[in-house]
């Protein structure tokens, strides 16, 4: 293991040299987002298959191709490891990468287990590199925006929050990854851990949930029909659903306060749209009328640059964008929700947060 005083290191007013893991269909986005960003250079790629590696060398000319994780990680210059390689590989992915002594921007969700979580926790501690995990909705204007209106206090104390995902099924990934349980490990850490996440930063003021609840009709195992139902020691919940058997992606998110309440919704052709329709409405502490906020822009296209560009500059300052602690207690309450479909009952969430 490289020594944690000597490794390499973004430099402020320099450039971060990256590296990115993976290089399927998302792979590809990160590519583009890096390239969209002044303070950031692709100077590596690694590409499990053929495929991908062709891709590479079409999207990225004169990048270097790895087909070895290990060769890319031996580079002297290099500051940052992006990974975007299937969730079965995060952890082992991101341990190697800080081992190695490079910080790393790292795809949901942080592990399949609580174990893989403290793994990369465990090494960015004892290697002293930083840890961001892709929890882009953080940065949105339009999702970041609820969590700054409730931490200004404008619908009081956050009392009860429904969050609902309506969607076509995932795509299978390179090789089918996201339909293999072994490989995804479920469609809740696929998608519904960035929802899980929300609606904990939400109610964050609140302390963290005691109990859920959750349902699924799903027949797959991997559970594209959910519902979860979370409970908080002062008597405020949170219902979360998630649907895999619609159409288009669409999401809705209903706040209610004990001074008022926030509502806002997002749908787009498919997640990845740059022309989604979406609004945020606001009736604050006091005000009698509602209060349509003007956001600029939303979506994940949008929102994993801003994301990147935020974790670089995290490097930089010592700031992580989404500290891994926090991903870790995502993936914890998305590993309750999977227990709690299997047995039928409600889970005590004491072991997982």
């Amino acid at each position: 293991m490289p020594d944690a005083a000597s490794a390499p290191q973004p430099v402020a007013g320099r450039r971060s040299r990256v590296a990115l893991a993976g290089f399927g269909a998302w792979g590809q986005m990160h590519a583009r987002a890096l390239a969209a960003i002044p303070e950031a250079e692709l100077v590596a790629i690694y590409c499990h298959g053929d495929t991908s590696a062709a891709a590479a060398a079409a999207l990225a000319p004169g990048v270097p191709v790895f087909r070895r994780y290990d060769e890319l990680l031996a580079l002297g210059a290099l500051d940052v490891v992006n990974i975007a390689v299937p969730n079965d590989q995060h952890a082992a992915f991101a341990v190697a990468a800080l081992k190695a002594g490079h910080h790393i921007f790292l795809e949901k969700p942080l592990g399949l287990s609580l174990e893989e979580c403290d793994a990369v926790l465990g090494a960015a501690e004892a290697t002293r590199r930083m840890v961001a995990v892709n929890h882009e909705l953080r940065v949105s204007h339009q999702w970041g925006k609820v969590r700054e209106m409730i931490e200004a206090g404008d619908i009081g104390r956050v009392t009860h929050q429904h969050f609902s995902l309506f969607r076509h099924a995932f795509r299978p990934g390179s090789g089918g990854w996201r339909r293999d349980p072994a490989r995804v490990g479920s469609w809740i850490l696929e998608e519904l851990v960035h929802f899980v996440d929300l609606v904990l930063w939400y109610a964050r003021e609140n302390g963290p949930p005691v109990r859920l609840l959750a349902q699924s009709t799903s027949p797959s195992g991997l559970s594209d029909t959910v519902s979860v139902l979370m409970t908080w020691a002062d008597g405020s919940t949170a219902l979360v659903t998630q649907c895999l058997a619609g159409f288009q992606h669409h999401t809705l998110l209903e706040v209610a306060g004990d001074a008022g309440a926030i509502r806002t919704w997002w749908s787009g052709a498919q997640d990845r749209t740059a022309h989604p329709s979406f609004a945020l409405d606001v009736q604050r502490r006091g005000a009698s009328d509602v209060e349509t906020i003007a956001v600029p822009q939303s979506g994940e296209i949008f929102e994993l640059e801003e994301n990147m560009r935020q974790a670089l500059l995290g490097f930089q300052t010592g700031e992580s964008v989404m500290p891994a602690r926090d991903a870790r207690t995502a993936v914890g309450l998305c590993l309750a929700i999977e227990q709690s479909i299997r047995e039928g009952g409600a889970v005590e969430l004491n072991g997982y947060i």
